[in-house]
């Protein structure tokens, strides 16, 4: 039998690219046999247990699978010889289903492009690859898993991406021919479905949903003043002769670029606020703007090159000062429009007049999203509140400054189990699919010859 770090290894490969279609119905498969009645590792491995037309299937095509499946998460082995049987006889029913779908493939003349195999299997190749610390550690568990040489184990892949890959093509083509249409399923099977896996889903994360403002502090108007004072007279040195270059290194508030001689790179239209954009687009390359104010403070701006909807240009950033009355101000504002939010005035009218549409936040977050996933600042605000509370929150703003968020939760929903309510429609979609593939891959079995011979209870021939 080939070895477990190996077939773990093509597992994970070729997982990723086995089509979900080809068996909607097969439960995860075991790893090798938990205790079994026979020694399974005894098995002649040329033992045909099905025929798909004229290609066999053998005893060694489900070994290999059972243990490659095997390694999915929350596998279970099985406890007696009665469920490895069966979780055997869903494996070759699935390769059969496979089969029929190259088969098939054949019969419509689908074929996939050498070059489009080679790159997934190179790509695969150096996966695997990496997990071994040497060439002569690969090679020696090649040789110890029965893979041979790199050159055929890259043959053994080649065929199994090239299989996978035709019967995605298979679905792809029936499904935009009508071949697939979906079948009917009834809320006694989505309820029997749900309660067959209720036990092994994941817990329900807690999650909310919301709408905000946020605001930003704004500098006083002296504190504009003299950022602008200052714009000029750089922009002055600068048209006396001065570097630009050096000067920003020296002078911008932009610390990203401003190291880098104000270059912002490539940009093209709709990646800069307006006002900026509308002289990089409007200015020749060498040329200088004038001062020119933004959201973010005063710039200078200077075009090295252009090209059709591109433009490559640098900048010179003066930030007006923030300081702790404005960052005061801004907290005063936050707390008057929560005040006026729980007084009854739309949010449409305070965010056109308070949100800090200019830095591109958001508004609404109205798809629920996982207490988890969101920023330190937003779980501590929203602990231990309710639908249609309001709160006000810190959080880091631009050059250290903070701005205020006034939040209204619209929804809190707690962690725990999933009930039916949650999963209806996913679930029926699932039931809808699998329903429809099912069907077609049945009717692929009545026009090919299928013959599975491994236990007692195996279908018959059809075909």
């Amino acid at each position: 039998m080939k070895s477990f770090a190996i077939l773990l290894a093509a597992a994970a490969a070729l997982g990723a690219q086995q089509p979900a279609p080809t068996a909607p119905t097969t439960p995860a498969a075991p790893t090798t046999p938990a205790a079994p009645a026979r020694d399974t590792g005894t098995v002649t491995l040329d033992r045909i247990v099905a025929i798909v037309g004229d290609q066999p299937i053998t005893q060694y095509d489900v070994q290999e699978r059972v243990l490659a499946m095997g390694q999915q998460p929350g596998f279970q082995a099985p406890k007696n010889q009665a469920e490895y049987d069966k979780i055997a006889l869903d494996v070759v029913n699935q390769l059969v289903d496979e089969e029929l779908l190259v088969q098939k493939a054949k019969a419509l003349k689908i074929e996939v492009p050498d070059n489009e195999v080679a790159t997934s299997v190179d790509r695969q190749v150096r996966e695997i690859r990496a997990r071994f610390s040497s060439d002569a550690e690969f090679r020696a568990e090649l040789a110890k898993a029965g893979l041979g040489s790199p050159e055929e184990y890259r043959r053994f892949l080649t065929d199994q991406v090239r299989r996978n890959e035709l019967q995605r093509r298979v679905m792809d083509k029936m499904r935009s021919d009508g071949r697939i249409p979906p079948v009917n399923v009834s809320e006694t099977e989505v309820q029997e479905a749900f309660n067959r896996t209720r036990g092994s889903l994941p817990r329900r994360p807690a999650t909310v949903t919301f709408r905000q403002i946020v605001i930003a502090p704004k500098p006083s108007d002296a504190a504009k003043t003299r950022a602008r004072a200052k714009a000029d007279s750089l922009l002055a040195e600068i048209k006396a002769g001065g570097d630009f270059e050096r000067i920003a290194k020296r002078e911008s508030m932009d610390s990203v670029s401003g190291a880098q001689g104000g270059d912002l790179g490539w940009n093209g239209r709709g990646t800069m606020v307006p006002e900026f954009e509308r002289w990089m687009f409007a200015l020749r390359p060498g040329d200088l703007s004038p001062v020119i104010e933004t959201v973010h403070g005063f710039h200078i701006i200077r075009v090295d090159r252009a090209k059709p909807g591109e433009v490559k240009s640098r900048h010179i950033l003066i930030r007006p000062k923030i300081d702790t009355a404005d960052v005061a101000r801004a907290k005063v504002e936050a707390d008057s429009v929560a005040a006026q939010w729980q007084a009854g005035v739309s949010f449409d009218t305070l965010a056109r007049a308070h949100h800090d549409y200019a830095s591109g936040e958001e508004t609404s977050i109205l798809t629920p999203i996982t207490r988890d996933s969101m920023p330190a600042s937003y779980k501590q605000a929203f602990a231990g509140k309710k639908a249609g509370d309001v709160v006000v929150f810190q959080i880091p703003g631009v050059a250290g400054n903070p701005k205020y968020v006034v939040v209204r939760l619209a929804s809190v929903e707690e962690g725990g189990e999933y009930k039916l309510s949650d999963l209806r429609e996913r679930v029926r979609q699932q039931l809808v699919e699998e329903g429809s593939i099912r069907r077609f891959l049945d009717s692929l079995r009545k026009e090919a010859y299928v013959s599975i011979r491994l236990g007692a209870g195996a279908p018959a021939s059809s075909g």
